[in-house]
């Protein structure tokens, strides 16, 4: 049972074993919960406890044609949550999505000032929040002489439930407040993209354990070819040799950028098999959200309306798991022995729910690929404003990474601009015809 948390098994192990020390119980189980695998099933058995029955219940309704034959309080919601208020119930079915206005004639230069207010905002609210993620999870809190060590906050899961609190709070009353496009979506749809984001954050805090620093960069930076493989998978789409290539480019560039030009302060410890796997799953996970998160705005929703419906699953799914492990509480404990650590958690989910504003309209306005391109070159901007700032040198390695990044964007304004204007040219033809 998901409930049956790992804080039972000292009385099991007491019931069964009377004759066993407390010290060796507490060891015992100390060590266990430090094994990856087995906090991800935890999680995982606290997320099946919400995941099951709702299956379930989506599955009973549609196999009883609920739809049509359904009435009542309660039918609006059933509607709303397993049918939508559209005729399509298939993501997936739907193999051509429509194309996004990728630049009307006249509306380049609009698109561009898009594209730039959406790096932007990125670029601020993620910078932000990697400072303050840093000090929230490596420093510790209450120590009032240096010689104190104070105490450590380790559970990543309720940082991500304060994060999705916030911006579900802030969600909500936007659509509220202002008029938004009919829902056209079910709203477990979001269920999909709310669980994988909420894996994917859990295998990158995880992985920082147990990988080096040069394999978490090279991973980081290589994300743009995944989420274009993958949206090959959700979304049907296909992508262009040359789109192909400059996402190539941009990450080895900026391999060689962070990998030459960083002075880390990280801990290079040694890669292992279980860092490997946990990386790839953050990657395949990572992937998955920001496609079908791509793929749902062709119900035509907002960007607003999407960022409630994955926060309210992703609230729903983290607040589960917290009290089924009995962990809600006692970060709540954490939270109220030290108010330092609550101005940091409540500061992180402000620039979290700031930056998920800009993650869903980029989404929206530009694709899965576009956006993981930004977040990719946000971790060598950084460095290279660290550079400026305080005076570190670039090496020439790095320096040639650099302008390999920039090649590839020119390469890729380059090559869409000549697709666009072969498009152009090509319609009048048509129209002689």
């Amino acid at each position: 049972m998901p409930s049956f948390s790992w804080r039972v098994w000292p009385a099991l192990v007491l019931l069964l074993f009377p004759s066993t020390v407390a010290a060796e119980e507490s060891s015992l189980l100390e060590g266990w919960h430090d094994v990856w695998l087995f906090r991800f099933l935890v999680n995982m058995l606290g997320y099946s406890s919400i995941i099951i029955p709702g299956y379930l219940l989506i599955s009973y309704f549609k196999r009883t044609n609920y739809l049509e034959t359904g009435s009542g309080m309660c039918y609006p919601v059933i509607r709303t949550c397993v049918f939508g208020s559209e005729a399509k119930t298939g993501l997936l079915d739907d193999v051509s999505v429509p194309p996004r206005n990728e630049g009307d004639s006249g509306s380049s230069l609009k698109q561009a000032m898009k594209l730039i207010f959406c790096a932007a905002g990125l670029q601020g609210s993620y910078l932000t929040w990697g400072v303050l993620q840093e000090r929230v999870m490596t420093r510790s809190y209450g120590a009032t002489t240096p010689e104190e060590q104070g105490e450590r906050f380790k559970d990543s899961q309720f940082l991500v439930f304060m994060n999705r609190i916030l911006a579900l709070t802030v969600s909500g009353l936007w659509c509220l407040l202002f008029k938004q496009p009919r829902h056209g979506a079910p709203m477990y749809k979001y269920s999909f993209a709310s669980l994988s984001n909420i894996l994917s954050s859990w295998c990158q805090y995880e992985a920082l354990k147990y990988i080096s620093f040069p394999t978490q960069v090279l991973a980081k930076a290589s994300k743009v070819i995944p989420v274009m493989l993958m949206g090959k998978i959700v979304s049907r789409k296909s992508y262009e040799y040359w789109e192909y290539f400059t996402a190539v480019l941009i990450s080895v560039g900026v391999s060689m950028f962070l990998l030459y030009s960083s002075n880390s302060k990280q801990p290079s410890t040694v890669t292992t098999f279980s860092g490997i796997i946990i990386l790839i799953s953050y990657i395949v996970f990572d992937s998955f959200t920001s496609n079908w998160q791509d793929n749902l705005f062709k119900y035509k929703m907002s960007s607003v309306q999407m960022m409630f419906g994955v926060n309210l699953f992703s609230c729903l799914f983290t607040v589960g798991s917290l009290l089924e492990q009995g962990a809600f509480f006692d970060s709540l404990a954490f939270m109220t022995r030290h108010s330092e650590f609550a101005f940091h958690a409540v500061l992180l989910s402000v620039c979290s729910a700031c930056g998920q504003l800009f993650i869903f309209y980029t989404i929206n306005q530009f694709g899965a690929a576009i956006f993981t391109i930004i977040m990719t070159l946000r971790q060598a901007i950084a460095i290279l404003l660290s550079c400026f700032l305080y005076g570190h040198a670039v090496t020439m390695v790095g320096g040639f990474g650099v302008a390999v990044v920039f090649l590839a964007l020119f390469l890729r304004v380059y090559a869409r601009s000549r697709m666009k204007s072969g498009r152009r040219s090509a319609q009048p033809l048509a129209q002689k015809v």
